[in-house]
């Protein structure tokens, strides 16, 4: 494996994702405070999924063929004009416009610098190699709510959006500079003729993982959008609490991806993916139970267990199908967009729950949309060893 490659986009994902991380979970008590209902709260997470979801296809799969580095430099620029647009965002409109230019951005990045890395991965390390590439994920969401929190309430939440704007200038030069040009890139992450998005559909195995990622983001969604709030209003937690709060969480699935990524290449994954599924369903649930601010913080960080155990299994299974059907850039475009779809559904249909009944209710319908996923995912990705072994 190419280590610069590796080392170019890990540091790359990791200052986009420390930014977003300082600022997108205090969005919502900053929205609230300007007189957003729940809806509202809801939609400014969610259009920033719809435009993703929109997108995501065109960027994964033109990657394929167009190869990996425009699509990330341009969009890696694009996140740092959309960050200052925000210092200059004073209504909840306005945010919602800036949100949905900001997943514009994101489809052109994640999606193709993971493609990226699993065009350079090694068969059989698929879990390790792509475990230890989500350290950069989960590092940067889950240092980034504690920095912003301390940012936000020594500084203002402005200097909050001028950090995350810096973060992601960094990525910017990082890619610019050490990324290959497009015709040195590894020959397969250029395929002339990528599978289309409808025949990619109708693969029972990109089915069943495509709607494990939408049940368990939508979680993440709901989590994201209205753990704060709630912590805010139930507990009164400071920004820095609440900071400390999501890393719990974050930094948990991050710490787990490397170890329970070399037992996804030794282990039945559909089986990780079930009980990581299962421990995130039932942390979800609890958190309406919780009766103080210790529950709280145990309750989330259960929450982080679960996606430790599952998300490099999908990882995985991800790259290997991938790989099989010569469309790495177009299958990580279509499970994006799965994740994509849960964080635009999931804080939508919780802000509804909250303005009809309470706030607690998000929580528990996404445990059910959880348990459904489960459920489907393992039967639509049966017999998955089987096709491995007759691959290799």
């Amino acid at each position: 494996m190419n280590i610069k490659l590796f080392a170019t986009l890990f540091l790359a994902v990791f200052s986009v994702t420390l930014g977003v991380g300082l600022v997108v979970p205090f969005l919502p008590v900053y929205a609230h405070e300007l007189g957003a209902t729940g809806l509202y709260i809801g939609f400014m997470f969610g259009v920033f999924s719809l435009s993703r979801t929109v997108f995501l296809p065109y960027f994964g799969k033109i990657s394929d063929r167009k190869g990996r580095k425009p699509f990330i430099t341009t969009g890696l620029l694009a996140y740092f004009l959309v960050s200052i647009a925000y210092v200059f965002s004073k209504s909840v409109e306005l945010f919602i416009v800036i949100r949905f230019l900001q997943g514009i951005a994101s489809a052109m990045i994640f999606p193709v610098a993971l493609a990226y890395v699993g065009d350079i991965t090694p068969e059989r390390r698929e879990g390790f190699i792509m475990g230890l590439f989500s350290l950069s994920l989960y590092g940067g969401l889950s240092l980034g709510p504690v920095i912003g929190g301390v940012v936000k309430d020594s500084f203002g939440i402005q200097i909050s959006f001028l950090s995350m704007g810096l973060f992601n200038f960094a990525g910017f030069l990082l890619c610019l500079i050490l990324l290959p040009p497009r015709k040195e890139e590894n020959p397969r992450s250029k395929t002339k003729h990528p599978l289309d998005y409808r025949v990619l559909m109708k693969d029972r195995y990109i089915a069943g993982l495509f709607i494990f990622r939408f049940a368990y983001t939508t979680c993440i969604g709901i989590i994201w959008a209205f753990l704060p709030l709630f912590a805010d209003s139930a507990f009164n937690l400071s920004s820095s609490l609440i900071g400390i709060l999501l890393m719990l969480g974050v930094l948990t699935t991050g710490l787990l991806q490397t170890p329970m990524g070399l037992l996804a290449d030794r282990f039945n994954k559909r089986i990780l993916i079930a009980i990581g599924g299962l421990v995130a369903g039932a942390a979800l649930f609890s958190f309406v139970k919780v009766h103080s601010i210790w529950g709280l913080f145990f309750a989330n960080t259960v929450f982080g267990v679960g996606g430790g155990i599952a998300i490099p299994s999908v990882m995985a299974m991800t790259v290997i199908l991938g790989r099989r059907a010569h469309s790495m850039g177009s299958i990580m475009g279509l499970l994006t967009m799965g994740h994509s779809l849960g964080m635009l559904l999931g804080p939508i249909m919780a802000g509804i729950m909250m303005d009809a009944f309470e706030l607690g209710m998000g929580f528990i319908v996404g445990t059910a949309v959880m348990l459904l996923g489960i459920i489907i995912s393992l039967v639509l990705t049966a017999n998955f060893q089987t096709l491995v072994k007759d691959s290799s």
